[in-house]
């Protein structure tokens, strides 16, 4: 084989596919979010939110299985986290309460220079190819049939 044609096939034989058992959590949700900064006010306003989220992770809401920090981008500056919770009423609850309800409406009267998004997915089983995500929070179970691949 031509040196490309070669790499593309070891690549395939090099993938490493996990499947987390998630029957425990029928109504499991990840969340993502995202801020982005947009005015150089934003940094500041960025910095400021990282502290008070971890702490309301390290509280454990009820619910709330795994967090993780994410970095989307560093010009601009632009971070976040995926979150895994039990089901949707978990994260409504803690989303109605504080802290998060008075965050909110900070957020609503003054950006800080930010732009705020987030994505929501409701999840029946899910396969990985990375060491992120579920296949930290449970046991990999490699005898389950591969429920996505993609």
């Amino acid at each position: 084989m031509v040196g490309s044609e070669q790499q593309v096939v070891d690549m395939g034989l090099n993938t490493d596919r996990r499947t987390v058992d998630l029957s425990a959590f029928p109504d499991l949700v990840v969340i993502y979010l995202g801020v982005r900064v947009n005015t150089p006010k934003g940094l500041k306003t960025l910095l400021r939110f990282g502290p008070k989220i971890a702490k309301s992770v390290a509280e454990q809401p009820d619910g709330l299985l795994l967090h993780e920090n994410m970095l989307f981008s560093m010009l601009p500056p632009h971070g976040g986290m995926r979150q895994y919770w039990q089901d949707f009423e978990s994260l409504e609850r803690w989303a109605s309460s504080l802290p998060h309800k008075e965050w909110w409406a900070q957020f609503v009267r003054d950006t800080g220079g930010t732009g705020f998004w987030h994505e929501l997915y409701f999840m029946g089983g899910y396969g990985w190819r990375d060491g992120g995500g579920l296949p930290r929070y449970d046991r990999p179970s490699p005898g389950l049939p591969e429920l996505c691949t993609r």
